[in-house]
């Protein structure tokens, strides 16, 4: 009797020691999360805190971790400077770039990932090969070809030029991406609603497109990173100042000599990141939500 009411005894205490290792490693993953974000945020941090301090601080050796002498006059010379490439029109080429690039790429993307996965067809297997080896090729390795074939277009120094060039860049990734969200949905869903009484389309429209809502907004975020921030491109094809992008108008800071004032190239960085986290903050939360709501709707 002693040896039965002993062995649960036994059998009950590691327990509390499964349950303390459990914390132990709670607390160790926070710290390291912590850790990680700090790491990955100070750069940021860093990049906006040195665009509120004057040049000369900034030159100098001493470090200052906060803008005890802050001044916006970096933002005001970056904005309204006339000395080098004004900085509006390079915004307003990047935002109707970009803009555009997004808008055509998901829309060629979405029929492409449409048609591979619910479609079978003789040359299915070579068309996602191609997306593969596409996307495997450096951008730099096609500088020259690219070139030559918008300077023949007629195109080089053009928003539409340089739009072409960015869909054709960004295309592979968006169906390659699209392409695993397609496949996610059952297409059982749309034989279910085609029973009870829809069309294809109907059935397409009203179930399936739904559940890719979120697919669509998350593959957007990085085409719309990827176009915002592309620089060689833009570099070769549109380098005239009424025609550059953000990306090539910061390069207009750069001095071969040296004198480099980092105050306002680091007001100008942060001006460029500015419309990217807008545009996150704005469709952060439709790429978590609604993934299963089609469902439910039909």
């Amino acid at each position: 009797m002693t040896a039965t009411t002993a062995a649960p005894a036994e059998a009950r205490r590691p327990a509390p020691t499964r349950r303390r290792r459990g914390r132990v490693s709670s607390v160790l993953l926070g710290v390291a999360a912590i850790a990680v974000f700090l790491v990955s945020v100070f750069p940021v941090y860093w990049m906006v805190n040195t665009s509120f301090q004057p040049n000369g601080q900034v030159r100098g050796t001493e470090l200052h971790f906060w803008p005890d002498n802050a001044t916006v006059e970096n933002y005001v010379d970056v904005i309204f400077d006339e000395s080098r490439a004004p900085f509006i029109p390079a915004l307003l080429n990047s935002l109707q770039i970009t803009v555009l690039t997004v808008v055509i790429a998901l829309v060629f993307a979405f029929l492409a990932a449409i048609a591979v996965s619910r479609f079978r067809f003789r040359t299915r297997g070579m068309f996602i090969v191609a997306i593969l080896i596409v996307q495997m090729i450096p951008a730099e390795a096609m500088i020259i070809s690219v070139f030559r074939l918008m300077d023949g277009w007629h195109l080089l120094n053009s928003i539409m030029g340089l739009t072409a060039v960015y869909v054709a860049t960004v295309l592979p990734f968006t169906i390659w991406t699209l392409r695993g969200f397609v496949n996610g949905v059952p297409a059982e869903l749309e034989e279910a609603a085609m029973i009870d009484g829809l069309s294809r389309t109907q059935a397409f429209w009203r179930i399936t497109f739904p559940l890719l809502a979120p697919g669509l907004v998350a593959t957007g975020v990085f085409a719309f990173i990827q176009a915002w921030n592309e620089f060689v491109f833009a570099l070769v094809i549109n380098p005239r100042p009424e025609a550059m992008t953000l990306p090539v108008w910061l390069r207009t800071f750069l001095d071969p000599n040296g004198g480099i004032n980092w105050a306002q190239l680091m007001a100008g960085s942060t001006l460029v990141a500015i419309p990217v986290v807008v545009f996150f903050l704005f469709v952060q939360h439709r790429m978590t939500g609604g993934l299963v709501s089609g469902a439910v709707k039909g």
